[in-house]
């Protein structure tokens, strides 16, 4: 009898723990709407480099009117997400080995208003 009391007194402890780190966490069923950063090339064309250094190797020339999405900065450079459909678009250097991303720096580029991005979280 005394085993099962201290059964049920861990089960219920064990619910208590679950619902308290349910109100804690986010729903991971849903998923959050995040502003995403946007970059359009005014000019003529815009290189994206290797890395972020205007002496790394240009990976892509990307021809004006542009939009590419930010995925992250250092600094001045701006990380890009570089699609395959980039190699129709812009002019591919010899050494583009269809990386997924690139540098840009922001001088080269104008930033376009924010969408809602869906992400969601997965634990």
């Amino acid at each position: 009898m005394r085993m099962r009391s201290f059964d049920w007194c861990r089960r219920a402890a064990s619910c208590v723990l679950v619902l308290t780190l349910a109100q804690l966490l986010p729903d991971t069923a849903s998923s959050q709407a995040l502003p995403r950063e946007e970059v359009r090339v005014p000019k003529r064309h815009a290189n994206v480099h290797a890395g972020p250094q205007s002496g790394s190797d240009i990976l892509v020339l990307v021809p004006q009117g542009t939009v590419l999405p930010v995925l992250e900065r250092r600094g001045p450079w701006l990380v890009v997400e570089l699609s395959p459909k980039l190699r129709e678009l812009g002019t591919p250097m010899r050494w583009y080995k269809d990386e997924k991303r690139g540098f840009m720096h922001e001088s080269t580029v104008e930033f376009v208003k924010a969408k809602p991005r869906q992400v969601s979280r997965h634990y």
